[in-house]
């Protein structure tokens, strides 16, 4: 008698909580005792599960974790002063560059009107002592790569000819007094700055085949050839132009004002990736160098690749960035992306391909980290430079392409990002050192034999 009160008392308070009117018009739409036999056969688990899914499609919005490709919080290791001006790089790129970078990429046309504020932000010339510049560590000169890189590629790009190659080559092969007149007002980006060390028919042979020659006649010098993918070249101040002095047949630099008789930078058309930085062919027909304008320290071409060692570093901060500005574009898009009645990022594949970015990106972090620590040292060789060159714009390319397949069609368009960080990841790969070339210096360090021909 008591299990059928029980059972009763059941079947009230069951029947209490119905709606009727809603069971009425569900019933018209299926076979309610077809479902409710269904339903019986549902074990605990199942029927929890099905019931998490019911209630989540139902209540308020999903709060979800933050974006966030620092995953193993490395920025946490700065200093307050240096995570402040992280922030400062990171807040400029995201409300002055972000919402433009696409319009001019799609044209292959610079934004003139970023240059006086970026020079606001007081970072050129991050790592020299004087001239204007803040002394700070190659760690956040790294930083500051990726949080521009993170944006645009271009735009990285741009800076770190301006304030590593172009600033570093007066710096390191300079004189006192070559510092003193060009440093001040490229730091703050009144003289903007290009690199010419490239030619038409000698890039990874620059070392030893530089076709571009240099002429001593008293107090001056008569500069003759070709320069290709000189980044800023079309509208530089100051051109660092690398050639081969017919006397010695050693490497010189020269300071080539853009006003100089006999020099003119043509800019190169139709490129696939990063469109907005002003790649030229600098010709230099009997043009004519001071010898004021000589850099003084650089007397072969290992004062040059002391430069080169300098900013290798930086293109493979730059690689970081470009990944993880990927990573996170298509962790966003994943998140918002609606198929099948779910977002796409709780798909098990999109899920694994997001983990193998993130995994790419993390270790590519670790490891710069690691490099700019050693260079802070002042232990940074070539080998550490070309080994994270390589590694980290192979991974690059890897993350961009995960990052471009998550999205779909969608991943060929640029307003969604990623299409462009697919692009220029092309560029960062093999400038400043093929693949190739800087995997046989590390060869080189490893076996102790040398692999160059």
């Amino acid at each position: 008698m008591a299990g059928l009160f029980d059972k009763a008392k059941n079947i009230y308070q069951l029947l209490k909580n119905v709606d009727f009117n809603q069971l009425e018009a569900l019933s018209k739409k299926v076979d309610l005792p077809k479902v409710m036999d269904q339903f019986s056969r549902l074990d605990e688990r199942q029927l929890q599960g099905l019931m998490k899914m019911m209630s989540g499609g139902t209540g308020g919005k999903k709060e979800l974790p933050p974006i966030n490709g620092d995953f193993y919080e490395l920025s946490d290791s700065l200093s307050a002063e240096d995570r402040a001006l992280q922030l400062k790089v990171r807040q400029f790129m995201e409300t002055e560059v972000k919402p433009i970078v696409n319009r001019y990429w799609n044209r292959a046309e610079f934004p003139f009107e970023l240059i006086p504020k970026m020079a606001e932000l007081n970072i050129c010339g991050l790592t020299f002592e004087g001239y204007g510049c803040a002394n700070r560590s190659f760690l956040m000169e790294g930083i500051i790569a990726t949080e521009m890189g993170r944006i645009d590629a271009s735009i990285a790009t741009f800076f770190g000819v301006q304030s590593g190659l172009a600033m570093g080559s007066i710096y390191i092969c300079g004189s006192e007094e070559q510092k003193q007149k060009w440093l001040p007002p490229m730091q703050q980006m009144k003289l903007i700055g290009s690199f010419g060390l490239t030619e038409p028919e000698v890039g990874s042979a620059a070392a030893g085949g530089l076709t571009t020659t240099a002429k001593r006649h008293g107090d001056t010098w008569i500069l003759n050839g070709q320069k290709k993918w000189i980044g800023n070249a079309t509208f530089a101040d100051v051109n660092i132009i690398w050639a081969r002095d017919v006397d010695d047949n050693q490497v010189k630099g020269f300071i080539v004002e853009k006003q100089n008789l006999g020099f003119s930078a043509k800019k190169i058309e139709d490129k696939m990736a990063l469109r907005i930085v002003q790649n030229a062919i600098i010709t230099l027909k009997d043009c004519e160098v001071s010898e004021a304008n000589r850099l003084q320290n650089c007397n072969s071409f290992k004062d040059t690749a002391k430069v080169l060692q300098m900013t290798r570093a930086g293109v493979a901060w730059m690689a970081v960035g470009c990944a993880r500005g990927a990573y996170e574009s298509a962790l966003k898009y994943t998140r918002e992306r609606v198929q099948f009645g779910k977002p796409i990022a709780s798909f098990q594949l999109i899920q694994n391909h997001l983990v193998e970015m993130l995994s790419n990106v993390t270790a590519m972090q670790t490891l710069v980290f690691q490099l700019s620590k050693l260079q802070d040292e002042g232990k940074l060789t070539d080998e550490h430079a070309s080994l994270a060159k390589v590694f980290c714009t192979m991974r690059t390319r890897d993350v961009v392409s995960r990052a471009r397949e998550v999205m779909g069609g969608n991943g060929i368009l640029l307003d969604y990002d990623v299409a462009r960080f697919v692009a220029d990841a092309e560029a960062i790969y093999s400038y400043e050192g093929t693949k190739e070339i800087n995997s046989l210096i590390v060869g080189r360090a490893i076996t102790g034999f040398s692999a160059f021909v």
